[in-house]
């Protein structure tokens, strides 16, 4: 794989390591990159815009009107002309800019009117970059979606040693090599996913359910993280308030048993991920009319064991996915009982999770999971919203699919 005739938006920013976007700019160009660049008013103090054009052999941009291009809207259409936009340097100002949502020069308004993925690459000092300001808009924009390169510990040009290097154009380079071979793979490879999420409802009678107080949205963000990857995306979710992520084949069921029966009819995907909370029972007949109070005998109703989807898929020998994953919602003993269900199941990744805080459990658009593996090893997502637990959850299963087919 190779970054031939990839199309990369460049946006140098107002940090003495600017200079560094020179170099990246012959590495790319080298690789026969098409490299367009945008220069900030602040980053004009540390390169020229000859020097920009030169390396590019393209115009160098630099205001939102400009005279020269009365008939088109830049911000509009730079965003659409690149395959990636990056931002290098990224220093705290632009970050505070960027984590506020400001649309106040060409730079900002090209990254909030973009629809392609945008990588920040951080530069500046240890204290600014460690500081509790740049730290929840690093959170804030992390949720939002954008990608980080970045940064490194070293000394800097202040002459501190920390974290707040940025990273050399090689690093940057490497990442990007690897960013677009992914992407080329999932495409070539046409790979296929599916999601389940939500509760189930099993019906006591045409009136009367048991369910839980699952929400989906956890489930509903893996499947846009998924889908954002260039995975074909199949959700399969239960009763849920949630409208239905657009790009992505919904399938909306009410019981365990219809739950099971999408997820065969789905099949086969390289990868599955079980995160709908499935009643664990159901009874074992279902009223055709509702039960008055009087004749209903709470003493009486006979329950029987639903069939469990994550088994299921984990010990198909048929139609096995590559990678199969479930979550564990569990109130207490929470890595004990989840690593125990993982080696129950078969699955190859648990992601485990308290839902008896209610800052990160059911119907909350927080979360704090540990993924689990075969090997015991564990690791922690510290609390997050949901939609940047989905966006790291999707890249470890991405990351763990390669690994597991050996793709380089």
């Amino acid at each position: 794989m190779t970054l031939k005739n990839k199309k990369i938006l460049i946006i140098i920013g107002g940090g003495i390591a600017a200079y560094k976007s020179l170099d990246l700019i012959r590495l790319l160009k080298k690789n026969h990159v098409e490299v367009r660049t945008i220069l900030t008013k602040s980053g004009r103090e540390f390169v020229t815009p000859l020097s920009l054009s030169t390396l590019t052999k393209s115009k160098t941009f630099e205001n939102i009107f400009d005279s020269e291009s009365e008939a088109e809207i830049d911000h509009i259409a730079l965003s659409r002309w690149a395959d990636i936009i990056l931002v290098i340097p990224t220093t705290a100002n632009f970050m505070s800019k960027l984590s506020l949502g400001k649309a106040e020069d060409l730079a900002t308004t090209v990254l909030l009117a973009a629809d392609k993925d945008i990588i920040l690459v951080p530069a500046m000092n240890v204290r600014m970059w460690l500081h509790k300001a740049t730290q929840s808009n690093l959170k804030i924009l992390q949720d939002f979606g954008y990608l980080f390169i970045g940064p490194e510990k070293g000394e800097m040009a202040c002459g501190e040693f920390g974290e707040g290097k940025m990273s050399s154009p090689r690093q940057i380079f490497s990442y990007l090599k690897n960013y677009f071979d992914k992407k080329n793979i999932v495409k070539e490879r046409n790979l296929k996913a599916l999601v389940t999420a939500g509760p189930t409802r099993e019906y006591i009678d045409p009136i009367r359910y048991i369910s839980n107080e699952s929400s989906g949205k956890q489930g509903y963000e893996i499947a846009i993280a998924l889908s954002k990857l260039g995975i074909k995306t199949t959700l399969i979710t239960g009763p849920s308030k949630l409208a239905p992520p657009k790009g992505i084949k919904v399938k909306k069921i009410i019981s365990a048993d219809e739950m099971l029966n999408e997820v065969k009819k789905t099949l086969p995907v390289d990868l599955a991920v079980c995160t709908a909370a499935v009643a664990d029972f159901k009874p074992a007949e279902k009223s055709k009319n509702k039960i008055k109070k009087k004749k209903l005998n709470f003493k009486s109703i006979n329950f029987i064991k639903n069939s469990d989807i994550l088994d299921f898929l984990s010990k198909n020998n048929r139609n096995r996915p590559q990678i199969v994953a479930g979550f564990s919602a569990e109130t207490k003993n929470v890595i004990k009982n989840s690593t125990q269900k993982m080696k129950d199941k078969n699955c190859d990744l648990i992601f485990a999770n308290d839902v008896s805080k209610k800052e990160i459990g059911f119907n909350s658009d927080f979360n704090k999971v540990s993924m689990i593996d075969q090997k015991g090893n564990i690791k922690i997502l510290p609390k997050n919203k949901k939609s940047f637990i989905a966006n790291k959850i999707a890249q470890i299963l991405l990351d763990k699919l390669f690994d597991d087919r050996n793709i380089n």
